[in-house]
């Protein structure tokens, strides 16, 4: 498992080991069900103190990143995908009248009808793609990269929406980060898990940043907070001390012009919002996902 960390960093060695080991379950490079070394194998091979690295591995369990059981090894949350796509088109009013009469012609409520469209509707085919996280800039970022690639509707919703209304998996087909997805897998049919987010792994930032020969100033613009944290923590070792790192979270701060930076990192919703002479897009989902969503739900 490749963590490196910068004890010359203003970024806590938590922060950074446990963004790190989050990006690498979210680019694939851990899989579900990998065991993560343990607390004090990890800890001495980075050579920091054993709690630094318990702390980082809890942030991850509550995000539900990664789970263990007392007495054994922390491994990556388990969750499995499987994409499908059917749909209809018809007169859709005669289709529920006709149900309905039908239902009461042989004695059933319009009660049992309700309960048992929704069983049936939940277990058809998805016609759409529904994106669940927890952060609404996180999620605005994922549709709006998803919307360059795959043609069918797409939708968004949190965590705590989805389980608060089932009905929002009705022809929808789920992906999500890992972590927010892996909660809502109690709601669907079971052959119809919820599809894991791979996000590129900033090999390219981290090593523009590497390249630099002078100390630099550096900028992160996002509209997630999620996406400036995981910034912060993964370039943190190509940083050191030697350059600087601010970060822009849109909409609350305006940054106006940034030419004084030396590189400035956009995500997709703000790279037309900044003015920089060194602006670099940092796409957050990898082509592999864009790829299999757009053949997962083609029309």
């Amino acid at each position: 498992m490749d963590v490196q960390i910068s004890r010359e960093s203003g970024v806590t060695l938590r922060l950074q080991v446990g963004r790190q080991i989050a990006l690498l379950i979210a680019t694939g490079q851990l899989r579900a069900g990998e065991s993560l070394p343990s607390v004090r194998a990890l800890a001495t091979r980075l050579k920091i103190h054993h709690n630094t690295v318990s702390q980082a591995y809890q942030d991850l369990a509550d995000f539900h990143l990664i789970e263990g059981r007392r007495g054994s090894r922390m491994t990556v949350s388990l969750l499995t995908a499987s994409p499908t796509r059917d749909d209809s088109a018809i007169d859709l009013d005669d289709v529920i009248n006709s149900a309905i009469a039908k239902a009461q012609e042989h004695g059933y409520s319009l009660q049992q009808l309700r309960e048992r469209v929704q069983e049936r509707l939940l277990t058809e085919q998805p016609d759409h793609i529904l994106v669940v996280a927890d952060e609404p800039g996180l999620r605005q970022l994922i549709c709006a990269e998803l919307a360059e690639k795959v043609n069918a509707p797409i939708a968004e919703c949190s965590v705590e929406d989805f389980a608060a209304n089932r009905a929002l998996a009705i022809g929808a087909f789920l992906v999500g980060p890992h972590g927010h997805v892996q909660e809502c897998g109690s709601f669907l049919p079971k052959d119809r898990s919820p599809y894991t987010i791979k996000f590129n792994s900033a090999e390219q930032e981290i090593r523009l940043v590497q390249n630099l020969r002078e100390p630099s100033a550096i900028a992160v613009v996002s509209i997630s907070e999620l996406f400036l944290q995981t910034a912060r923590g993964v370039l943190a070792p190509a940083l050191g001390r030697r350059h600087t790192l601010r970060e822009y979270f849109l909409p609350l701060e305006k940054p106006g012009t940034l030419d004084g930076f030396r590189l400035v990192f956009c995500d997709s919703m703000t790279r037309s919002r900044v003015k920089a002479k060194n602006l670099v897009h940092y796409r957050l989902v990898s082509s592999e996902s864009l790829e299999y969503l757009a053949k997962a739900i083609e029309p």
